[in-house]
């Protein structure tokens, strides 16, 4: 698993960057500019509901990214993965997986 972003900077600094929504989460990526192996991050907020439903949301999240980042994540990038309010719950793991492969290949392509 690659390096987890924990600075409030580095966050604002991906939400400033590129962004990627799809209907389960919301991807913010950046360009740090050097060849450093790339960093995640992950964010749910209080509208996701109570301590329990973000926990959940953020395990299912950092969970597709360790499914999904080592292939198609690039070196000397930051993502953060917002989730969404009921979506990034409800949503079968398999969509959200596809979502995360296809959000990845958007904002790099």
């Amino acid at each position: 698993m690659p390096e987890v972003l924990r600075k409030r900077a580095d966050f604002l600094s991906a939400a400033r960057a590129r962004r990627q929504g799809m209907p389960g989460f919301l991807l913010q990526a950046r360009d740090r500019g050097d060849d450093k192996p790339f960093r995640i991050g992950f964010t749910c907020s209080k509208k996701l509901g109570n301590a329990v439903a973000r926990n959940r949301a953020k395990r299912r999240l950092r969970e597709i990214a360790r499914l999904v980042a080592p292939g198609l994540a690039r070196p000397g990038w930051d993502y953060v993965l917002v989730g969404r309010p009921t979506a990034t719950i409800a949503l079968p793991f398999a969509d959200l997986r596809a979502d995360l492969e296809r959000a990845l290949r958007k904002v790099h392509g």
